[in-house]
């Protein structure tokens, strides 16, 4: 699994060696930048989607446990790097998952980054898990997988799904759209047991918001919101089914 990092450490000297460890000896460890104070730390962890952060205890100006107070919500792992071992128990309080001693043994270092992949692994292992039913015919919920977790959506909210590439962008019936990292065949698994009919290679649409059948080779439908969508010839019987 690939770890998006980056290093936050004062020292230069100390950077460049954990750098030069990690690409030699964790090759899964995708190191996107480098800063040398709270400052820059803050600013790579905001313009950055990571998994993982090492991070120097002491620092100018403030310390790690500064930087993750001002981060607020955490959605990474932390592995602490420092020459003093009484941080410890501070660092478990903040939820570190490693905490490694300098000078950085190879061997602890990679303890540290497989313990943070076992993590990740488990993360994703469980947000799978959360989607695979994706559905639930009780109370007509789906989820829907984000950055931070997953968002719970009504199926009767949705009026149409759009493919786009590897993406899906879900229209609701209050105007507002959502951009989802999963295919539309995805969704169309997911959502033609209830109500929702792929009636073009881009699109999946819920029947009970189709006001109106426009007549052609495939003909096109009319939602509620006033959206007219083609149907694709080879989708136009499946779509017709429902009316008979």
């Amino acid at each position: 699994m690939k770890l998006n990092a980056i290093i936050v450490e004062d020292e230069e000297a100390s950077r460049s060696i954990l750098k030069n460890y990690l690409n030699k000896y964790c090759p899964n460890v995708n190191v996107l930048g480098e800063g040398e104070n709270i400052e820059e730390g803050l600013v790579l962890i905001r313009n950055n989607d990571l998994d993982l952060v090492f991070l120097d205890v002491e620092m100018p100006y403030g310390n790690a446990f500064d930087l993750l107070d001002k981060v607020g919500d955490i959605n990474f792992e932390t592995v602490f790097v420092t020459a003093y071992n009484h941080y410890a128990m501070e660092a478990l309080n903040a939820h570190a998952s490693y905490y490694l001693m300098k000078p950085i043994s190879i061997d602890e270092l990679i303890k540290a980054v497989d313990y943070v992949n076992e993590i990740k692994t488990k993360e994703d292992a469980l947000q799978d898990e959360v989607l695979v039913p994706k559905t639930n015919m009780v109370s007509g919920k789906i989820t829907i997988p984000q950055q931070d977790g997953f968002e719970i959506l009504s199926m009767s909210d949705i009026l149409y799904c759009k493919a786009d590439d590897n993406y899906t962008e879900i229209y609701l019936n209050n105007s507002k759209k959502k951009l989802v990292s999963k295919t539309l065949k995805y969704f169309e698994e997911a959502l033609t047991a209830s109500s929702f009919v792929r009636i073009h290679k881009s699109y999946l649409v819920n029947i009970n918001e189709i006001v109106k059948y426009v007549k052609g080779k495939g003909g096109s439908v009319v939602l509620s919101n006033g959206k007219q969508v083609i149907v694709s010839a080879s989708k136009k019987a499946d779509l017709l089914s429902y009316f008979k």
